[in-house]
C-alpha cells in the first residue's frame, strides 16, 4: 500500500519547448497520484537570444500549473544547460526529501507512472544494489517478467534515492578507468552489444555533454541495478516529434497502463540482459 503522505517529489526540467512541456504536464496531471504529489519545475534560461521567446512561453505556461499537492517553480537566471541543471536539481531535491522522480520536458507518462515509481521506491529503498527505477523500457515485451533488473541506465522517466545518488560523480577519472580497463568493456557495453565506452570517450573529448553517462558509470562501478518495467510507463515524445498525449493508441512509443508486479529477484537474469542489449542497439540504431 502506497503511503500518500510520503510520496516522492517530482522534478520536471524544462527549457524552450512549450508544446512538449504542455503535454508532459498534462500527462502527469492525469496520474492517479498527481494531486498528492509535489512538483518542482526547473526552467532553464535562454542560451541565446533566439531562445528567449520560447523560454518565455514555457514560463508563462508553468506559471499556471495546478493539479498537484504543491507546485514550486525554479526559474534560472542564466543558462545552466541540461546536464548541469539536472545534476543540481536532482541533488538539491533528493537531499531534502530522500527520494525523487525525474522527468524532462519531452516525456509522456501513463496514468499509473507515479504509482509504479512510488511503489518501487518504497519496496527497494533498503536494497543496497538497487540504484534507480526506470519508467521506460526500450521495447515492450510479453515474454519477460513484469519488472526486472539490469545493470544499465535510462534517463526517460526515472527515480532514485538520496543514498544512491550520493555515489554520483562527474569525476573524469571514473570514465578513464572504464576506457583504460578493457576487461570492463564487454559488461559495460551490455555484452558487447552497444558501445557505451565510446560515449565515455566522447564525453571526455567534449563532443557530448551527458550527465547520464556518469550516472551509468556510477551504477556500473558500484555493481548497481536499475528496475525496468516490461511495458513503457514513460516515453520520449521528442524522439519522433509527435507530441502526443498519454493513452492507448497504436503508437509503439506510447506509454500504457498495465498491472505491474514488482519482482523479488534482485539480480540480473542473463536472458533478460541479452534481450535488453539487443533492444538498446535496435532502439538507438547503432
Amino acid at each position: 500500500m502506497i503511503k500518500k503522505d510520503n510520496l516522492a517529489p517530482i522534478i520536471l526540467f524544462a527549457y524552450n519547448r512549450p508544446i512538449h512541456t504542455k503535454h508532459t504536464i498534462e500527462a502527469l496531471q492525469n496520474n492517479t497520484l498527481a494531486k498528492d504529489s509535489e512538483l518542482f519545475i526547473f526552467s532553464d534560461a535562454p542560451k541565446h537570444d533566439g531562445a528567449t521567446q520560447d523560454v518565455s512561453a514555457v514560463r508563462e505556461l508553468i506559471g499556471g500549473v495546478d493539479g498537484f499537492k504543491k507546485v514550486t517553480l525554479i526559474e534560472r537566471e542564466k543558462n545552466w544547460g541540461l546536464a548541469n541543471s539536472i545534476v543540481d536539481g536532482v541533488t538539491t531535491i533528493v537531499n531534502k526529501y530522500g527520494k525523487v522522480i525525474v522527468v524532462e520536458d519531452d516525456m509522456v507518462t501513463s496514468k499509473n507512472f507515479l504509482e509504479y515509481m512510488n511503489d518501487s521506491l518504497d519496496k527497494y529503498e533498503n536494497s543496497k544494489n538497487v540504484f534507480s527505477v526506470s519508467g521506460f523500457t526500450y521495447e515492450d515485451s510479453d515474454d519477460i517478467d513484469s519488472t526486472y533488473f539490469v545493470c544499465t541506465v535510462s534517463a526517460w522517466g526515472w527515480a532514485t534515492w538520496a543514498d544512491k545518488w550520493a555515489h554520483f560523480s562527474r569525476d573524469k577519472a571514473m570514465l578513464n578507468r572504464i576506457i583504460e580497463d578493457k576487461t570492463l568493456w564487454d559488461d559495460f557495453n551490455l555484452d558487447g552489444v552497444y558501445d557505451w565506452v565510446e560515449l565515455c570517450r566522447l564525453q571526455l573529448e567534449g563532443k557530448i555533454d551527458s550527465w547520464a553517462i556518469y550516472w551509468y558509470a556510477t551504477i556500473f562501478l558500484n555493481k548497481g541495478l536499475t528496475l525496468f518495467p516490461a511495458k513503457k510507463l514513460s516515453s520520449n515524445m521528442g524522439r519522433d516529434g509527435s507530441g502526443t498525449h498519454c493513452g492507448n493508441t497504436d503508437n509503439d512509443d506510447e506509454p500504457i497502463c498495465f498491472d505491474y508486479i514488482l519482482t523479488d529477484d534482485l539480480y540480473e537474469k542473463p536472458h533478460i540482459r541479452s534481450m535488453v542489449g539487443r533492444q538498446v542497439k535496435k532502439f538507438i540504431g547503432k
